[in-house]
């Protein structure tokens, strides 16, 4: 099979993984790459120190309301425990990633 062929097949998969609500490593990072892209635009006019607030806030009431209604979490400590380990673990990631850099200044 040739690489453009395997793309194609690759595409598809995805494209159906997407139907049925599943996110691919590459659709998960653009999709995060959009958050990003958002909070650069808003960076424009609102302080970092403030935005991320803002953000992080948006995380916490998004994902209560994930585990509340969707997966339907009884043990909220539990599940908060656990949210927590995550956002510890990708933060320490990022803060190790030397390629992370301040968007450009319009």
């Amino acid at each position: 099979m040739d690489e453009e062929s395997r793309k194609e097949g690759s595409r598809k998969e995805r494209r159906a993984a997407r139907k049925e609500g599943h996110l691919d490593t590459t659709a998960f990072l653009k999709t995060a790459d959009k958050f990003v892209d958002l909070a650069n635009r808003e960076n424009r006019t609102v302080n970092a120190n403030e935005l991320h607030m803002a953000f992080l806030f948006a995380a916490a009431r998004y994902n209560a309301y994930v585990g509340k209604t969707i997966f339907k979490v009884d043990e909220h400590e539990k599940y908060v425990t656990h949210m927590v380990e995550q956002y510890r673990e990708m933060l320490r990631q990022h803060l190790a990633d030397d390629s992370l850099e301040a968007p450009p200044q319009s």
